[in-house]
């Protein structure tokens, strides 16, 4: 008999590489839905981590892609230009509103572009201490874990002079405080005392902590935060990887509040399943030296084609905008579902970027992370893909193409509910997880 599709993957794939919560093996896909091998279809809540922003197969993105390849301009801008790379790098910059003059920098994925700005930083400033978040995940490259908070990493090696602050959380407040003064009354102590400002090159920022556990800040923090470390001369990196590009109702998520940060990382939703990232920031910073951050296949035209092709049908689709709609829609959905279903403590997000923290009673806001990956394994039985995230591994986290439809919005909710019913009346046994470790 032949293996199927999973066991064949088991056999050939490396576990370094692998988070898996339920045994998903994957055919083809087409809009939000992805298709295994025995052709049942799935709704893709995850959106591949948020990779796949247009979903499977769409046409403006197979049209960059085939003709990209059919006529391929090298392979990277290492030795050459190549038009995808430059007409790409020219939209980026298009849409981002930083003074000054600003210039792009390509890579394969947000890890490898927050290692590039953080090292480019600090060869340019001289300054090598860094601020960052707790529940941070900025890469899992030695580099960017090395300023990454996450729970995941803790035996990473971390950067000399980092500064790990709580991350605001209107849920579970740090001293108790939903807005987050405490968090920059702690920053502004440490610059006057352990950690003088003047050693400390920048601060990488999440406007949603996306693995974290899916949080959103209270509103004006890091205006505030921002603020803070640029009166300071500290440059702002912010990380929207995972969030950026249309996600939260906006093109660009720090735009939900008032200010611009010095640097901006995107990846993911950027080349629409492809590899390919992007870090646009100060000219001065990312020509600081040559040869100092590359790799072979960086600014690879085919990706670099798909990755104009998802800006501009983000645009003319007016996907931003449908982000905002239908994620007020999600959400809205998750709170009816959190008056039927006590394990459900929070529901948060911004746009198509949405959060359900799972708890063992509401009181105590204890995290229900067993039942959290029963829920996910139960939902991917009834035809529903969704992961989870968080420190506490209690976090449903949203992120589906932004081509999702209503319809397809509703059909979710409706198996969440039977899940959660199922997973609460005791229908999913403890067994399934034995071959997943998730997070």
């Amino acid at each position: 008999m032949t293996e199927g599709l999973y066991a064949r993957d088991g056999h050939a794939i490396a576990n370094l590489q692998k988070l898996r919560f339920f045994p998903l093996a994957i055919a083809g896909g087409k809009g939000v839905r992805l298709v295994e091998e025995n052709g049942r279809e799935l709704i893709d809540l995850s959106g591949a981590w948020g990779a796949a922003s247009l979903g499977y197969g769409h046409p403006a993105l197979v049209e960059a892609v085939s003709r990209a390849v059919a006529n391929p301009a090298g392979a990277s801008v290492l030795s050459a230009a190549n038009a995808p790379a430059t007409a790409l790098a020219e939209k980026l910059l298009g849409l981002f509103p930083g003074k000054g003059r600003n210039k792009v920098w390509f890579g394969h994925s947000g890890s490898d572009a927050n290692e590039a700005v953080f090292r480019a930083i600090a060869k340019t400033t001289g300054r090598t201490g860094v601020i960052s978040f707790i529940g941070a995940y900025h890469g899992c490259t030695t580099g960017s874990m090395a300023f990454s908070g996450h729970s995941v990493q803790a035996g990473a090696t971390k950067a000399e002079g980092l500064i790990l602050l709580p991350y605001p959380d209107p849920y579970r407040p740090y001293q108790g405080d939903v807005t987050g003064e405490a968090i920059l009354d702690l920053l502004k102590q440490q610059f006057a005392t352990s950690a003088p400002p003047e050693r400390i090159g920048c601060a990488f920022i999440e406007p949603i902590q996306s693995d974290g556990g899916l949080i959103v800040p209270p509103m004006g923090f890091f205006e505030k935060f921002a603020d803070l470390c640029q009166r300071h001369g500290i440059l702002v990196v912010c990380d929207e990887v995972k969030v950026g590009l249309g996600r939260s109702g906006r093109m660009h998520c720090f735009e939900h509040e008032d200010f611009v940060p010095d640097i901006l990382t995107v990846g993911k939703g950027l080349g629409g399943g492809l590899p390919l990232s992007a870090a646009i920031g100060p000219a001065e910073i990312m020509d600081c030296a040559t040869a100092f951050a590359m790799q072979t296949l960086h600014g690879n035209p085919v990706s670099t084609a798909a990755g104009l092709a998802v800006l501009e049908t983000i645009e003319r689709e007016g996907l931003a905008e449908a982000a905002h709609r239908k994620g007020e829609r999600l959400r809205q959905g998750l709170r009816q579902l959190s008056g039927r279903h006590t394990l459900i403590g929070d529901v948060r997000g911004r746009g198509l970027a949405c959060g359900v923290e799972l708890i063992a009673d509401r009181d105590s806001r204890s995290p229900a992370a067993r039942e959290t990956a029963k829920l996910i394994y139960r939902a991917y039985e009834l035809g529903l893909v969704v992961y989870y995230v968080g420190m506490n591994s209690n976090v449903l986290e949203m992120t589906p193409p932004l081509t999702i439809s209503d319809a397809d919005i509703d059909q979710a909710l409706d198996i969440l509910d039977r899940a959660f019913g199922d997973v609460v009346a005791g229908r999913v046994s403890d067994a399934v997880l034995s071959e997943f470790a998730g997070w």
